[in-house]
């Protein structure tokens, strides 16, 4: 029973979180109304072009993933890895469509792919971008069933959906910040099998080839959903903590997603005009939900997925249960790579991914110091969003620590203790930033020696490795300053959570808070 309860309360936890976590700037949702708008612009050109609805869903396939994967720091550098997407994706689309009868050989190319993709994520962002768009051509080719004589009007398609999502991000609605995203935690960088990308890239193929292996069994015709599902734990994922919890949420979202599938997409039929509303519905929950919740954005996922198979009159009960049995398959065969084939230890990423968050945290501080200091040049505002990024980080990483399912129940205590007061320090930073944007605002040496005091006490907390030793010595500092100043107020709330976090951050030797 208790086992229970717990699981139904990380239920509750996550639909909480979902509607509830902080959207600075209201990104996610401008982000997700702007992908609608270039995922359908795609599939309407596509349609006045007279392209079939092989390539028209194609077209719209390709505008999805140029809007969801590209995320550099810049806007020009957005645009370069964009035009850069078809040089990598369409000689892959007609490596596809050339083996698609040629088992063996198609076999090959697939994990050559699947390795080569995972392997660019060393080049940073646009690594990550042009890799997971040259995989995901080779499956799209598998899903529609594509042909050699349908290569012609699928090019056509994908060079017609990269401008009209391009043209959507860049021109009709540009609302980047230029926010670098998180990238790797520096504790896994190096060279050879010590460089993470390079680990995950055999991991990603030993997982792929055995769910190859093991979905052709159960279907020789859609046998690619296992190695979609591998691929994709994959992604954004750092150590075998991470990717297994990954994979466990990707089955609970295909699950319901698979039930609401039932539900809504058989019973229409492929009629076109609501069909297209809700897979407009699914894109939009795709990207809104994407940074809250994987399970969430899975959920949207497997409902589109319904309604394409009745655009293309194969849907039914039995291939939504394949697509089940498949999704199992490809996340078992990704367990199995994390934990024997090169595996990185979930304990090193999670310190350094908390690292890099409370020294944004002082660097948010920072910026909002030398705002109400009076400088225009300062831009707290980015800062916020890149700690965002970073405890969406430390939430991923840490997910394996505080799961219903971890028997662990002290290093669970802890870790969520650390997400508390990690959040307390977001919270104070938002705080102190409006505060900052308030041209009424003004600075005095009070503020400037909180400020000091934070820099200190992010020093104690991560100058010597996340040790013991220098935690010992920060102080709880004084009672909260009068309501009448904000600022003040802010900067004493964040420096309280950086106290609090010495403790569940201590690492004696017989007790880390995570794992190896």
């Amino acid at each position: 029973m208790g086992g229970t309860h717990t699981t139904a309360r990380g239920r509750r936890t996550a639909v909480k979180r979902m509607f509830v976590a902080p959207d600075p700037g209201r990104s996610r949702l401008r982000n997700a109304i702007r992908a609608v708008i270039g995922v359908a612009a795609a599939v309407a050109v596509s349609e006045l072009c007279g392209l079939s609805l092989t390539a028209s869903i194609t077209g719209g396939l390709a505008a999805l993933l140029a809007l969801f994967t590209v995320t550099d720091a810049t806007v020009h550098d957005q645009r370069v890895t964009t035009v850069l997407l078809p040089i990598a994706g369409l000689p892959v689309l007609a490596l596809a469509t050339a083996l698609h009868g040629i088992t063996p050989a198609r076999d090959a190319a697939f994990l050559a792919v699947v390795f080569c993709g995972v392997y660019a994520r060393r080049w940073g962002p646009r690594g990550h971008a042009l890799g997971i768009f040259a995989f995901m051509n080779f499956f799209i080719t598998q899903f529609l069933h594509a042909a050699p004589a349908q290569l012609p009007e699928l090019y056509t398609a994908v060079g017609l959906a990269i401008f009209a999502a391009g043209a959507t991000r860049f021109v009709l609605w540009p609302i980047e910040r230029g926010t670098s995203p998180a990238g790797a935690p520096p504790a896994l960088a190096g060279s050879g099998l010590a460089r993470s990308t390079t680990r995950q890239a055999f991991q990603a193929t030993a997982a792929s080839a055995l769910a190859l292996l093991v979905g052709q069994v159960l279907s020789e015709e859609r046998w690619y959903w296992a190695v979609g599902t591998a691929w994709w734990i994959f992604v954004n994922t750092a150590s075998r903590g991470e990717t297994l919890v990954r994979g466990f949420r990707r089955v609970v979202g295909t699950v319901i997603g698979i039930a609401v599938g039932l539900l809504v997409a058989i019973p229409l039929h492929g009629a076109p005009a609501p069909t297209a509303a809700l897979v407009a519905a699914c894109v939009f929950g795709i990207f809104y939900t994407a940074a809250v919740s994987y399970s969430w954005m899975m959920l949207a996922v497997t409902v589109m997925v319904s309604l394409l198979y009745g655009l293309l009159g194969v849907l039914d009960p039995s291939l939504l249960g394949l697509r089940l049995a498949e999704t199992g398959v490809g996340a078992l065969c990704a367990a199995l790579a994390v934990l024997f084939v090169l595996p990185v230890t979930t304990h090193t990423v999670t310190d350094a991914w908390i690292q890099r968050a409370l020294r944004c945290v002082h660097a948010c501080t920072a910026e909002a110091a030398t705002r109400l200091a009076g400088s225009t040049s300062a831009d707290p505002v980015s800062r916020v969003a890149e700690l965002e990024q970073l405890l969406g980080r430390v939430r991923l990483s840490v997910a394996p620590l505080v799961h219903p399912l971890n028997p662990m129940l002290g290093r669970k205590r802890r870790a969520r203790r650390v997400l508390s007061l990690l959040d307390d320090c977001a919270r104070e930073i938002r705080g102190l930033v409006a505060v900052a944007a308030d041209p009424e605002a003004s600075h005095d040496a009070r503020l400037a020696a909180a400020c000091w005091r934070v820099e200190a006490a992010v020093e104690a907390l991560v100058g010597d490795g996340l040790g013991a030793g220098a935690r010992d010595h920060i102080t709880v500092p004084a009672p909260r300053p009068p309501a009448g100043e904000p600022a003040l107020a802010h900067l004493h709330g964040l420096e309280r959570a950086l106290a609090e976090l010495a403790a569940p951050l201590r690492k004696p030797s017989r007790s880390p808070l995570v794992g190896a």
